[in-house]
């Protein structure tokens, strides 16, 4: 199926509002928590209780491994430890959206899926893209930073390649064992990388977490399970492209992150790229053959 019917347009809009507001939130978190603790206990509260009450995952357990090794443990690893090191929340959901381009190169080169011209040239209009985003940050930013939110692209796009193969039936249980199995290299990390944890953060900090565990990792990611196994993979990740939409907006809105022509054309060039390269071409009508003559037309 290529097209999503209305109500699955819907979640697919609101998952993007859900995981733009995110970035925001998880830098309101980062102010109060390492990034590897962050992350685990993410994971952690994601996973607990709710492990208990969801019964085992209908997949194999190995899908659920590369799953938690990609999208979970490995993207936000990456991802908040970018953040921490200065890249900025509206900036880093636009970097984070180049999960579409890795998505449709894994699905090529593990998938076997066909890497049109039209793709080709999509991928090529968006990396210029991110092109402009590391000249723009590296001129003010730690260039290190850019790199960790690329590669934390590149895990994201190699989990949804994962979860695609393992195509669950019930998204929100896979979920929960997803983040049961994320949360512990995290948090072994944190405790190796961040010493001994202290948990005296105030509210906000809490509510984040709340936030990210609850609304954006099991609602969010089990819809996007939902989607992913009723389309392809090429068909529902272009629509992450509305996530830094909302993640630019409210990173200007709430911390005042400024926007720059660069950081606008730059945006366009990796939503245009990422839109043309994952849209397939409408198809010509075909024009009626002229009649012959002597011959007569049916009435229908």
């Amino acid at each position: 199926m290529n097209t999503l019917r209305p109500p699955h347009l819907a979640l697919a809009i609101g998952l993007a509002a859900v995981w733009g507001v995110n970035f925001v939130v998880m830098q309101v978190g980062l102010e109060h928590f390492p990034p590897l603790l962050y992350a685990g206990l993410r994971f952690a509260m994601a996973a607990f209780p709710a492990l208990l009450l969801v019964g085992r995952p209908a997949v194999p357990w190995r899908w659920i491994a590369a799953v938690a090794a990609t999208t979970g443990a490995g993207q936000f690893a990456l991802l908040l430890v970018g953040m921490r090191a200065g890249m900025p929340a509206g900036l880093t959901s636009l970097v984070l959206q180049m999960q579409v381009l890795f998505t449709i190169l894994f699905a090529v080169t593990l998938l076997g899926e066909r890497l049109t011209a039209r793709r080709v040239t999509g991928l090529a209009v968006a990396f210029g893209g991110l092109a402009l985003v590391a000249l723009d940050f590296g001129a003010s930013g730690p260039i290190g930073a850019f790199a960790l939110c690329v590669a934390a692209a590149a895990a994201w796009g190699l989990g949804n390649i994962a979860q695609r193969k393992a195509a669950p039936p019930d998204s929100l249980r896979f979920m929960v064992w997803v983040s049961a199995l994320s949360s512990p290299p995290l948090l072994l990390l944190s405790l190796w990388l961040e010493g001994v944890p202290t948990l005296t953060a105030p509210l906000e900090g809490w509510l984040s977490l709340l936030y990210v565990a609850f609304v954006s990792t099991l609602v969010g990611f089990g819809v996007w399970g939902f989607l992913l196994r009723r389309y392809d993979a090429s068909t529902v990740a272009p629509y992450t492209l509305l996530v830094p939409v909302f993640g630019m907006t409210s990173a200007a809105l709430f911390t005042g992150e400024p926007f720059t022509w660069l950081r606008i054309a730059a945006a366009v060039l990796i939503v245009t790229g990422v839109l043309y390269a994952g849209t397939r071409p409408r198809r010509r009508i075909a024009e009626p053959r002229a009649r012959e003559p002597g011959k007569a037309t049916l009435a229908k």
